[in-house]
C-alpha cells in the first residue's frame, strides 16, 4: 500500500506494541508519535472515538484516515502490507485469531492481579493468570510449536504475547509470584519472544523504569510490595 503511517501511541500500552511488532515484522515505515493519556490533547480527543491508543493515520495523497482499536489496525496491515503474519490456511488463522483474543483476556488480568487491593484478591488474581497460562502451555504442547506459537514462523500471535510476557519480565523483578511455575513451553516462547528484534523495539528504552513507577502508583497490593523493597533497599545497603 502506497500510503505514510504513524502510529498514535502511548509509552506503556501492549495494544500499540502490538501494532509496532506487527510494522516491523512486515518492515512497513512509520512515524510514531506518543500521547499523554493522563492530558489528551484535543487533536486526540477529536480523532479516537474511544479516547484510547493505538491510533493508525493513514495519509494518502492529501487525504487522511484514522483506523482504531489494535485488531483492527493489525488486520487493516494484513490485508493492505508484504509478509504476512497470519496463516493462509482459513482454520488455522480463525484458531491464531482466538488465541489473539485469549491474549487479550491475559492482559485484562494482568490489570486485574496489579490493581488487586489486598492480599487475598491478589492471590486471586495471581491463581487466575496461572491457570490461563497452564491453557497456553496445554494447547503449545499440543501442537508441538517452537520456537513461535506456530513452529517456525513468526505470526500476529506472537506480535500479541511479546508485550503480554513483557509484564511478567517486570512483576518478576518484583517478586517470585510463581505465575510461570512448570511451564517450560511457554517459558521457552517467552525467552524467544525477548530476544525478537520487533519486540525488543516495540517500546523505548526506558520501558521497565515507566512500567515500574505506574505499578508503584497504583495503590495496590502490589504497589505496597514496591514501597516496602524500596524502603528496605537502602536499609539493606547500609547493613
Amino acid at each position: 500500500m502506497t500510503a505514510s503511517l504513524t502510529l498514535v501511541s502511548h509509552h506503556l500500552c501492549p495494544y500499540v506494541q502490538r501494532a509496532a511488532i506487527s510494522l516491523a515484522e512486515k518492515a512497513v515505515p512509520f512515524e510514531r508519535i506518543y500521547v499523554d493519556l493522563s492530558d489528551k490533547p484535543d487533536w486526540f480527543k477529536a480523532i479516537s472515538p474511544l479516547g484510547k491508543v493505538p491510533l493508525l493515520r493513514v495519509r494518502h495523497g492529501s487525504a487522511e484516515d484514522v483506523i482504531f482499536e489494535s485488531a483492527v489496525i493489525l488486520e487493516f496491515l494484513e490485508e493492505t502490507e508484504a509478509n504476512p503474519l497470519h496463516p493462509t490456511d482459513p482454520l488455522a488463522r480463525a484458531r491464531h485469531r482466538a488465541w489473539i483474543e485469549f491474549g487479550s483476556a491475559i492482559l485484562n488480568a494482568i490489570g486485574r492481579f496489579y490493581c488487586a487491593p489486598d492480599e487475598a484478591a491478589f492471590l486471586h488474581e495471581s491463581r487466575g493468570l496461572s491457570e490461563m497460562f497452564a491453557r497456553v502451555e496445554a494447547e503449545l504442547s499440543a501442537r508441538q510449536s517452537g520456537p513461535w506459537f506456530a513452529g517456525e514462523r513468526f505470526s500476529l500471535v506472537d506480535a500479541v504475547y511479546g508485550p503480554v510476557f513483557r509484564y511478567i519480565d517486570t512483576f518478576d523483578r518484583i517478586g517470585d509470584f510463581g505465575i510461570l511455575d512448570s511451564k517450560p513451553l511457554v517459558q521457552a516462547w517467552r525467552a524467544a519472544l525477548s530476544r525478537r528484534q520487533s519486540v525488543k523495539e516495540a517500546v523505548g528504552a526506558d520501558y521497565p523504569q515507566r512500567l515500574h513507577a505506574f505499578l508503584r502508583a497504583k495503590g495496590s497490593y502490589l504497589s505496597g510490595i514496591i514501597r516496602r523493597q524500596a524502603i528496605a533497599a537502602p536499609q539493606a545497603l547500609s547493613a
